[in-house]
């Protein structure tokens, strides 16, 4: 009886390091694109206050999925770009 619930703790180990080594790319994922939506939202609502300041910049970055992704795994200079790509489109 003992020996079952050794295998089964071990197997339930094995199962459970598995489950983690599987979550932690899709995970990682989607925790930077939660913060490249928070970095796009800051740099949108900074372009607003710019606008009310009379600096009239004629653009926004666009949240989605795309460049959230950029956003987050680039950080500061993906933001930069995506600056930089939406003033020259």
């Amino acid at each position: 009886m003992e020996g079952q619930f050794l295998i089964y703790g071990l197997i339930g180990i094995a199962v459970l390091f598995l489950f983690t080594k599987l979550l932690k790319w899709p995970i990682k994922i989607l925790i930077n694109g939660i913060v490249g939506v928070v970095i796009l939202y800051v740099v949108n609502f900074i372009i607003a206050k710019l606008k009310l300041l009379g600096i009239n910049l004629n653009f926004s970055l666009a949240i989605n999925p795309i460049t959230a992704l950029i956003a987050g795994f680039f950080g500061v200079p993906g933001v930069i770009v995506l600056i930089i790509i939406g003033a020259f489109l």
